[in-house]
């Protein structure tokens, strides 16, 4: 197995990953990213993000989509993953691991207090998996979002 930066010619790919995941949560009809907006998103300068690709035999059979964020309590950057995808056939091959291994190493390297991500409440095989690499669950936080007429009507406000 192979884990490897993205490059531009890896964005058809991630768009794809994107959506199959976005299946597999049940919000397909909420992917409206395009090819073009993960292009300036990933290789622009500084990029909004960054991808792993996992391959086997010269396959993509996953990716891991991150940015960096910040803690005000330890002063220093931290590593947040916003999706790990592993196609369904690949699952179980430890290309899940590879790719959590992977980043725990670039937070390492580029001195990151943190490594996080959030997993879905009804996700019990990816929150099983998570604990077995000895992920803690945030059980007294939640995540808050607003959002299209909110994020328009609050902006207003503002």
């Amino acid at each position: 197995m192979n884990i490897r930066f993205a490059t531009p010619a890896d964005v058809p790919t991630i768009l794809r990953f994107i959506r199959e995941l976005a299946e597999y949560e049940r919000e397909a009809d909420k992917v409206v990213a395009t090819e073009e907006l993960l292009r300036e998103a990933l290789f622009s300068i500084p990029p909004a993000a960054e991808a792993l690709i996992a391959e086997r035999e010269g396959e993509p059979i996953g990716m891991a989509l991150f940015f960096h964020n910040f803690s005000t309590w330890t002063g220093w950057r931290g590593l947040y993953l916003e999706d790990l995808y592993v196609t369904p056939e690949a699952r179980g091959t430890g290309a899940g691991t590879a790719l959590l291994k992977r980043l725990a190493k670039i937070a390492k390297e580029r001195g990151c207090a943190r490594f996080e991500w959030s997993v879905l409440t009804w996700n019990a095989p990816a929150i099983d998996f998570y604990r077995s690499l000895g992920a803690a669950s945030m059980e007294d936080w939640r995540i808050n979002r607003v959002t299209g007429d909110a994020l328009d009507r609050l902006a207003e406000n503002g």
